[in-house]
């Protein structure tokens, strides 16, 4: 049955081997990561296997990436006389049409079929090649909805890649209930008002092309100039925030207190965020000190702002970054 886009949280794809189903080839399950395991306080995970959606059952052949990198196909490790390449590929369009509210989704390292990079690839004696692919069904899934954030099990336990993964995905939730609840151009304008601040801190030159593309809102067809808007606003999210970044945004948000902080205690942020950038705390000191100052001075443009809180502060991960 086809999903509604109303959701109580963002909804996250997952490896069903991963939400701890044995599905893997040899009828067995894989434990996920502690952080994979911490992201389902904060997200619905829905869990689903390409391979046995496709019906290759339990237990199965196991399959690997055969030929060369531009025209690799999933074939059975034993004979290569299977070839499982399409319906794999398939399966990622079923997946996004039957679950329209996911907003990213957890891979699996390594798989053939879910791997988000470095599969290993063989040539067709069974030799190994290179690790230099991502899985078919994977590969699916960012064909088909290119905005739709990826990462695997493996990589999010980089502090950074799961920071920046959970930062995108919320923010592609938001997009959706947006477009779910009708869009317009004043919509799409206070859309990226909230993020302005959260965009500069992963990519200036995407912060400024996204404002003057939506200075002109009222001269473009509206969903040309959304579709142009998400794919510039996500492939700005996948730019990686740095010290240096965060450090600018935190600068720009302490410039709002000029007049109402004094100026000890401005001086005392300052601080903070020097230390900041010379990598001595993470982020939440600085940050939850802004927080207290604009609690104690409100600021509505500053309220609005994503970038205070892109996720739940539970998930801690300006903790380590």
């Amino acid at each position: 049955m086809t999903e509604t886009l109303i959701s109580v949280k963002p909804v996250l794809g997952i490896g069903a081997c991963l939400a701890g189903k044995a599905v893997r080839y040899n009828g067995q399950t894989k434990s996920p990561n502690e952080h994979v395991r911490s992201l389902g306080d904060a997200f619905e995970l829905r869990s689903f296997c390409p391979e046995m959606g496709i019906g290759m059952g339990v237990p199965r052949p196991p399959i690997h990436l055969v030929g060369p990198a531009d025209a690799v196909r999933a074939l059975d490790v034993e004979t290569h006389s299977r070839d499982y390449t399409d319906a794999l590929a398939d399966y990622a369009r079923t997946v996004l049409e039957s679950a329209p509210r996911l907003c990213g989704y957890i891979l699996v390292k390594g798989s053939p079929s879910c791997g988000y990079d470095r599969v290993k690839r063989y040539a067709h004696n069974g030799y190994g090649i290179a690790s230099d692919q991502r899985g078919i069904f994977a590969a699916a899934l960012g064909r088909v909805d290119p905005l739709l954030p990826l990462e695997d099990d493996g990589r999010l336990n980089d502090p950074g890649l799961r920071e920046s993964f959970v930062t995108r995905a919320y923010a592609y939730y938001d997009w959706k209930q947006l477009c779910a609840a009708g869009l317009s151009a004043h919509k799409l304008i206070g859309f990226y008002s909230r993020y302005k601040y959260l965009v500069m801190a992963h990519h200036v030159g995407a912060y400024q092309r996204l404002g003057r593309m939506l200075a002109d809102a009222g001269k473009q067809p509206l969903a040309e100039l959304a579709a142009e808007f998400i794919v510039e606003f996500m492939d700005s999210l996948a730019q990686r925030a740095t010290l240096r970044s965060h450090t600018n945004v935190l600068f720009h948000l302490a410039g709002y207190l000029k007049r109402t902080v004094p100026g000890p205690e401005r001086q005392r942020l300052k601080e903070l965020i020097d230390q900041y950038r010379l990598g001595r705390i993470p982020l939440v000191v600085p940050l939850t000190m802004l927080k207290h100052h604009f609690a104690n001075s409100p600021n509505a443009y500053i309220d609005s702002q994503v970038f205070m809180a892109p996720y739940p502060d539970e998930l801690k991960l300006r903790n380590l970054i």
